[in-house]
């Protein structure tokens, strides 16, 4: 990644311009040409550096439920628990940790009660123990912006 690419990196985080020509407006921005901006815009795509263009909803003012989740799985049943955890919708990311508890993950819904259902869904799909299920609702969010200024 060189120094242009950080820019367009930043401008599409803090700069979006909403427009009926956005790619046209930022291209302009940065001193580039609609077609210069989005060829790096995919390869920045098909690189994995950018896993996704689209609005950042908060879930919370849409009047769905979350949750931080983790299960206690043995090291030899890793690659399945996460694959069938990864199979739910409702599940936004997960993270391998070394830890008790070896797989943490998001949960939102638009009820509570499908939450546990996906959790209970996990737990016997896993025949897991109810103790080897951790279901820790956030009591407040602290922070909520996940852009990150970039730099080559």
């Amino acid at each position: 990644m060189d120094d242009l690419d950080c820019r367009i990196l930043d401008a599409l985080q803090y700069e979006f311009p909403l427009s009926e020509t956005p790619y046209e407006d930022l291209g302009r921005r940065l001193g580039l040409d609609v077609d210069q901006l989005w060829h790096r815009v995919e390869r920045m795509i098909e690189q994995g550096v950018i896993r996704r263009l689209g609005a950042s909803i908060d879930s919370r003012r849409l009047g769905f439920c979350s949750t931080l989740a983790a299960v206690r799985v043995q090291p030899d049943c890793v690659d399945r628990a996460a694959e069938l955890i990864g199979g739910y919708r409702e599940v936004t990311h997960s993270y391998l940790r070394d830890h008790e508890f070896i797989i943490w993950f998001t949960v939102i819904a638009a009820w509570a009660e499908r939450i546990e259902v996906v959790l209970k869904e996990i737990r016997d799909s896993l025949s897991l123990s109810p103790s080897d299920v951790l279901n820790l609702p956030a009591k407040r969010i602290f922070k909520l912006d996940a852009r990150f200024t970039v730099r080559p």
